[in-house]
């Protein structure tokens, strides 16, 4: 009789079980809060999108119904006419409504967002940008030194300081950040200042061909810029309500 050799208890190879990861992202989605009489809030937005097209392409969006407050019925055509104009909900804020249609974006519960607003200040010096949720603290500032070009079509994320372009910034692009922007070069793409709530940050460039400047959600395009600012050294600062942008001697 052949014998069978006892299988040692510590010789078995434990089971590998793969773990799965769920990293955390931060990253920056614009809000948009319409109003009533939806009609003619619609007719305000193509108006600016006109004027910085394809300003939402590929950028998350969510869209605020805290201020309208549709019925749930009503939401479905509402993100059908924003994807009639390029516009991608990536989720939905909505007080009072508990649930959508699957097929919709998913409610967002618990959202710090800033919306822009479509307000007109002064004969459209500048438009306004409503907060949602309560101010924040900061956080200690610090900078960002980019020592080359930027370059058509990219994009710069800093929410927590100064950005500095030693060089040019390209058509198409974008600095955002959360405290001032100063380009030593010629801005052709969209600056945004004070992103996370700072109204006192300003932006600051040697040649001003900007497509879009903003701080703390005020914005100016270039149509609305005066004419003797283009191709000029300038700053753009909030004040008195007012978005300025004032060239430098």
């Amino acid at each position: 009789m052949n014998s069978v050799a006892p299988i040692e208890k510590n010789s078995a190879t434990p089971v590998q079980k793969k773990s799965i990861r769920f990293p955390a992202r931060s990253f920056l989605a614009f809000a948009l809060t319409p109003e009533a009489p939806l009609t003619e809030w619609l007719e305000s937005l193509d108006g600016w999108t006109e004027n910085s097209p394809g300003f939402f392409a590929g950028r998350p969006v969510v869209l605020d119904l805290n201020v309208l407050k549709p019925a749930a019925e009503e939401v479905a055509a509402l993100v059908s006419e924003l994807g009639t104009r390029g516009i991608r909900i990536y989720a939905i804020e909505a007080t009072g409504i508990e649930s959508l249609d699957p097929q919709l974006p998913p409610l967002l519960r618990g959202a710090k967002a800033a919306v822009i607003d479509e307000d007109k200040v002064e004969s459209g010096r500048g438009m306004k940008a409503a907060s949602s949720g309560p101010v924040q603290d900061l956080p200690p500032a610090n900078t960002l030194l980019i020592d080359q070009p930027v370059r058509s079509g990219q994009a710069i994320y800093h929410p927590h300081g100064d950005v500095i372009v030693l060089g040019s910034v390209g058509s198409g692009s974008e600095i955002i950040a959360g405290g001032s922007v100063h380009v030593y070069g010629t801005l052709r793409g969209r600056a945004f200042a004070g992103a996370t709530g700072n109204s006192k940050a300003r932006i600051f460039c040697r040649r001003n061909e900007a497509e879009l400047v903003a701080i703390d959600g005020w914005y100016r395009t270039a149509d609305e810029m005066d004419a003797a600012t283009r191709g000029k050294p300038i700053q753009v600062f909030f004040e008195n309500d007012v978005l300025w942008v004032a060239t430098l001697n």
